[in-house]
């Protein structure tokens, strides 16, 4: 990875960081760590995300990284503990790794038209003792994904360990965004018609296709297949692409660590593919 990319997506974090963090300045560090902008912690952790590091490897390299670390506003010195960044991540809340997300779907200027999907993650504990100790039985974690078909960015992600019917996590996903969608694709999966009647409620043009049980459902698909319906696979892309650059599998040791990781994978995901030429 070049000096030149890692310096390029650390200014843009950094940026995004500020205007998420807003006006709220330091944020207590553990004893005698002294004050450590909120900002800086943030962009430390998408920075361990983008290097596909853990918090012990991706601050060892960033002591190698003077440049980076100028960017950040700290230096050497300056680097907490990793157990530190690690109690920081459990303190910053998921609504401000939501708002960096939506920072970062509008680095690409988001065109209305969108596809939801869910796929897996693996949770990947290496602590047995703590999964008998904690009852920790579900091995995946279920993640719908919002995704503008035009620029391949995530507008939002929702994560479960629960099995819930992907109509209801469709509707929960696609309400908190509607005011910013002219249309939704969907698979088969999400074949509800309340969704459908929600959807046009809300100003949003349903292109969910039916499960075929009658004639009339074929002539409603028929009407439906067309390109925007066909960017549905989309959301798949970007699976796929955060899986291989980002990794298949949540570390986090409780579940929601588990899902702010993902929020912040995806924004991850947005800044960089907003920093392709």
């Amino acid at each position: 990875m070049s000096m030149s990319k890692i310096s390029r997506f650390t200014s843009k974090v950094v940026q995004l960081a500020k205007n998420a963090v807003g006006e709220r300045g330091e944020v207590a560090a553990p004893e005698g760590g002294g004050g450590f902008a909120e900002y800086a912690v943030v962009s430390l952790h998408c920075l361990r995300v983008y290097l596909k590091k853990s918090y012990r490897e991706a601050l060892d390299l960033l002591n190698e990284m003077p440049q980076i670390l100028g960017e950040i506003g700290r230096v050497k010195a300056d680097l907490p503990d990793h157990s530190t960044l690690v109690k920081w991540f459990d303190r910053i809340k998921t609504a401000l790794w939501r708002v960096l997300l939506r920072l970062s779907a509008q680095l690409h200027g988001p065109s209305g038209h969108a596809a939801i999907d869910a796929t897996f993650f693996d949770r990947e504990n290496a602590s047995k003792h703590y999964c008998r100790r904690t009852n920790y039985r579900v091995q995946t974690l279920k993640a719908t994904a919002l995704v503008d078909t035009e620029s391949r960015a995530i507008l939002d992600v929702h994560c479960t360990t629960e099995k819930r019917h992907d109509t209801q996590l469709g509707w929960q996903v696609a309400r908190r965004n509607a005011g910013d969608l002219a249309s939704l694709a969907a698979d088969k999966g999400y074949d509800w018609m309340d969704l459908r009647e929600k959807l046009r409620e809300e100003g949003v043009r349903p292109l969910i296709k039916h499960r075929e049980f009658r004639p009339i459902d074929h002539a409603h698909n028929a009407r439906i297949d067309g390109p925007r319906y066909r960017q549905r696979a989309m959301c798949e892309t970007v699976f796929s692409t955060i899986k291989r650059t980002l990794g298949d599998a949540v570390r986090a040791r409780t579940w929601y660590g588990e899902f702010r990781e993902l929020v912040l994978m995806c924004t991850v995901h947005n800044i960089k593919q907003s920093l392709k030429p």
